[in-house]
């Protein structure tokens, strides 16, 4: 059983892990990527619905994950399958899930749910196999504590610095043999505030040595380690309680080439003097279309966000708006008009895909080499 904040009551079938989950209930449109989803630490704190009707038929397998365990709270679908029918599969979702102890609520009409979700906004929830009692758990539901103004980046980030050595991964049916990642010729410090490994794999493949470190992790601490540019990843929760890295943003402006995605874009907002705001609903698919102002070319994106940075707040003078959502406007980019400092809403690493946003990752590259002439100079 789901049970809403707002009273309203779903009725299916349990899978995964027996029990109760409790958060925050969003709605996902991607048609492919289920495992990508559930492993994406930018969930953490919610209830995934998926709107595409079958989910777990081409099972799991290690390479897709994005990080090393799931981070939903729960998975809501309209049929979730127990077999697997993919080469790749290692092990059924079912049993994936329930490994890792998340409940899956399945045969609810999941578009109804959106629907509901749409008109309504997100709100708080609970799924349930072991409580029958609705008002027991609308109760719940009303006391889990809201997304605004919580700091999950602490939450989610990695304990200790570490180095991360891997590139893109092949999924072809026989391995490649001999072949190497290139020759690293940028350090890349990136902040972890819940990032995703294919962000790890595209910056590798992108001849950078990456170090990552705690969310915390201070600016000059950072400057210590001689990076040749400073990465700000994605993550979940409200960005406004991230203080410190809001600071750390400002110390590190100027003193080297920053790159920000998500959370770590709307870090860099913040850090700008802008504001951030949650959206009704929060873009969350492997669908949405985002204009470049500066080519006016489309690009099908990623998206994983609640919040977004109000374009109005942001001190026009020194901040160039460089992309747009298509659906509602909302502002998808920036960079700086004298810093070496852009970043993106979306997802320009989107495993398993779109890809038309892997050029961030070359302009990245660009932005440091040029950064680094000019120190020679």
């Amino acid at each position: 059983m789901l049970a809403l904040e707002d009273g309203r009551i779903f009725k299916g079938k349990g899978f995964g892990a027996q029990g109760e989950c409790y958060g925050e209930v969003v709605f996902n449109t991607s048609i492919t990527g289920y495992q990508e989803i559930f492993t994406d630490p930018s969930y953490a704190g919610q209830i995934v619905v998926l709107t595409n009707p079958e989910i777990g038929n081409y099972g799991t397998n290690d390479d897709d994950n994005e990080a090393t365990r799931p981070y939903i709270e729960g998975l809501i679908v309209r049929e979730f399958s127990r077999i697997s029918s993919n080469w790749r599969s290692q092990q059924v979702a079912d049993e994936y899930l329930e490994r890792y102890r998340i409940p899956v609520l399945a045969d609810i009409d999941t578009r109804a749910l959106v629907r509901h979700l749409r008109d309504h906004g997100v709100m708080r929830g609970v799924i349930s196999t072991i409580e029958t009692d609705p008002d027991k758990l609308i109760a719940k539901a009303r006391s889990i504590p809201k997304m605004d103004g919580t700091d999950l980046a602490k939450v989610v980030t990695t304990k200790q610095r570490y180095i991360w050595d891997t590139g893109e991964r092949s999924i072809e049916p026989t391995e490649v043999v001999g072949v190497k990642e290139p020759e690293p010729q940028h350090h890349v410090v990136a902040y972890d505030f819940g990032i995703k490994h294919n962000i790890l794999r595209k910056l590798v493949s992108g001849r950078c040595r990456v170090t990552v470190v705690p969310a915390e992790t201070n600016a000059e601490d950072v400057l210590a380690l001689k990076p040749d540019g400073v990465f700000l990843s994605n993550g979940p929760g409200d960005p406004e309680p991230c203080t410190y890295a809001q600071e750390n943003i400002r110390r590190l402006m100027g003193r080297v080439p920053i790159f920000g995605i998500c959370l770590g874009h709307q870090l860099v907002g913040l850090a700008l003097g802008g504001k951030t705001y949650k959206l009704k609903f929060g873009h969350h698919g492997g669908n949405h279309p985002v204009k470049q102002l500066l080519t006016n070319k489309v690009e099908i994106t990623a998206h994983n966000h609640n919040f977004a940075v109000d374009p109005d707040s942001l001190p026009m003078s020194e901040v160039e708006l460089t992309h747009v959502d298509l659906n509602d406007n909302t502002l998808e980019g920036l960079r700086h008009r004298n810093l070496p400092l852009f970043s993106v809403q979306y997802h320009p690493e989107a495993s398993p895909g779109p890809h038309d946003s892997h050029y961030l990752f070359d302009d990245f590259v660009a932005m440091m080499e040029e950064w680094k002439g000019r120190k020679i100079g």
